[in-house]
């Protein structure tokens, strides 16, 4: 178990469906709550192959959220101001041409891509740092992937459950031990709708969470309806560094306990 702090991940991600100024203000927010990183995603909408997308209307909310460089350039710079790292998801190789003029060291790699094995070995040669998504993959799996990386101890694995949002009845929490037995770098993407299964993930020996984030449950898109505002991930910042705080390990007596002793000492031996 990493002893130092939790890092918190806000998944603002298409949240902010295209508007700047809606996407501003999550990052504020994200940052006056407590969260180390402001996450999107990146994809172009030129790139997505056919699927049920294309019969439930989500092309059309695709092609609404969908970054340009510019969009880049203006949250980058807002994260800066606001000291809050910038993170996003990276859904195929071509999709790297929208965001390499920024030379980012970190990069998620979600679910739908964990098996995506031209992808793995990109971002394994043009990144730092990797958070990689479980959800809908078998650990088997997940090991295979991990073996396409040089560098394992750069990486993450996020114990993921790819329902939205997650019931508590499949969060499953208890994988996160299977997946601790491939890496000692463990995470949780948590698509449940509070903030409980976050903390309950932290005697599994969890050292990054990732919540779905929002400043309005009312504004359009489903990921807007399962998010936590900003009140909830402040309680999660908290509760993540009074864990840690808690955990910390004494050798001997502690102070507190010496002072006690002393009070008791005059009984022993009756």
């Amino acid at each position: 178990m990493n002893k130092n702090k939790i890092t918190l991940i806000a998944e603002i991600g298409w949240n902010h469906m295209g508007n700047m100024k809606i996407a501003e203000k999550m990052i504020k927010e994200a940052k006056k709550s407590g969260a180390d990183y402001a996450k999107f995603q990146t994809w172009s909408v030129n790139n997505l192959t056919s699927g049920p997308w294309d019969e439930d209307g989500r092309r059309q909310i695709y092609e609404k959220a969908e970054l340009k460089f510019n969009h880049y350039q203006k949250l980058i710079k807002i994260c800066k101001k606001n000291k809050i790292k910038f993170l996003t998801s990276l859904f195929s190789t071509s999709d790297y041409e929208i965001i390499k003029s920024f030379k980012f060291d970190s990069i998620k790699i979600p679910s739908p891509e964990n098996r995506n094995t031209l992808l793995i070995k990109f971002c394994d040669k043009k990144f730092k740092k990797l958070y990689l998504s479980t959800g809908a993959a078998k650990v088997s799996e997940i090991r295979k992937s991990l073996e396409l990386i040089k560098n394992k101890s750069k990486t993450h694995i996020m114990h993921c459950v790819s329902s939205y949002p997650c019931e508590d009845k499949i969060v499953n929490l208890d994988r996160i031990n299977d997946l601790a037995k491939l890496s000692k770098n463990i995470g949780l993407s948590d698509h449940t709708p509070d903030i409980l299964s976050s903390l309950f993930s932290l005697p599994y020996g969890v050292s990054v969470i990732e919540k779905h984030f929002t400043i309005d449950n009312d504004l359009p898109g489903r990921d807007n309806k399962f998010a936590i505002l900003p009140a909830e991930l402040a309680k999660l910042r908290e509760g993540c560094d009074r864990y840690v705080s808690m955990i910390i390990k004494n050798k001997g007596l502690l102070k507190s306990d010496q002072e006690i002793r002393k009070v008791y000492s005059g009984r022993w031996g009756q």
